[in-house]
């Protein structure tokens, strides 16, 4: 692989997997364009992208930081005092926001386990999965735009939120609906402001993004590397300088605006691989 490629790859990686647009449907069609994925073993591109998300993983730490280190002081004081006396009400907002992403990663964990020879496989890789599902989540997050009442904050957090929102992150296990998508439009339908919205989908992407990256990389198949170990390292490295650009940048845009440029651009880039489909421009 091109080391250009490899930066390519890094910026695409990057920014998609933050933004709800779907990080896999814009790899898979650029692996698909530059001739990257082999038809024969779809599972090495599934493991070259594992890695690389790696490097988004970094971005998402780095950038929480403060929220990740008070999450893990708070939880091990609390559970040491049982909240001070007071049990479960006792607890801080840190403590039971850390338990909310554990209970918000048990549904993704036990079905991505269960289903991994089928995520690794050629129906992960098809456009027309991918364009229905780019559709077909642009419409939910539409109708929750509509429905939300966009008026609970991040501190008014609850279990169930992190149930919902952690069944909703088994969707992005279908190429192209997006795990910044899923959570999002959960978070929008259990009436969180859109900003606690996203910064809840970025924290809980954390235990599930590092729990796929280590699992590839333990059984990581050698013809990976045919791909470029130097290029790996640059698309890992250049996805997260342009993660963490993205994640400041969406933070930032949904403090005043809707998700409704996201469900414009999911819709006409569906539409726009339909037409490519019908045309016989890319197998599908």
């Amino acid at each position: 692989m091109n080391p250009l490629y490899a930066v390519l790859l890094g910026i695409i990686q990057g920014i998609t997997e933050f933004l709800p647009i779907s990080s896999t449907a814009h790899l898979t069609l650029a692996g698909k364009f530059l001739g990257f994925i082999d038809p024969q073993h779809p599972e090495i591109w599934t493991q070259f992208i594992a890695v690389m998300q790696l490097g988004t993983l970094g971005a998402v730490i780095i950038y929480f930081w403060r929220d990740i280190i008070s999450m893990t002081v708070s939880i091990f004081q609390d559970l040491r005092t049982n909240g001070s006396g007071n049990g479960w009400k006792g607890y801080t907002m840190d403590s039971r926001l850390a338990v909310y992403i554990a209970i918000g990663t048990l549904p993704v964990g036990v079905v991505g386990f269960a289903m991994k020879h089928v995520i690794e496989g050629a129906l992960t890789k098809s456009i027309v999965v991918i364009m229905s599902s780019l559709i077909l989540l642009a419409l939910l997050l539409w109708f929750a735009e509509k429905v939300s009442k966009h008026l609970r904050t991040f501190e008014q957090l609850n279990w169930l939120d992190g149930l919902v929102v952690g069944i909703a992150q088994v969707l992005s296990l279908i190429p192209g609906s997006s795990r910044s998508g899923t959570t999002m439009t959960a978070g929008l339908f259990m009436g969180l402001t859109r900003n606690a919205a996203a910064r809840f989908s970025f924290l809980l992407s954390i235990p599930a993004v590092l729990a796929s990256g280590l699992y590839e990389m333990s059984k990581i198949h050698t013809s990976v590397f045919e791909l470029g170990i130097t290029s790996l390292a640059i698309a890992t490295v250049v996805s997260a300088l342009a993660g963490y650009a993205a994640i400041a940048w969406l933070l930032r845009f949904l403090m005043k605006n809707t998700t409704m440029l996201f469900v414009f651009y999911r819709i006409a880039l569906g539409l726009f691989l339909g037409a490519m489909l019908l045309l016989r421009v890319i197998e599908p």
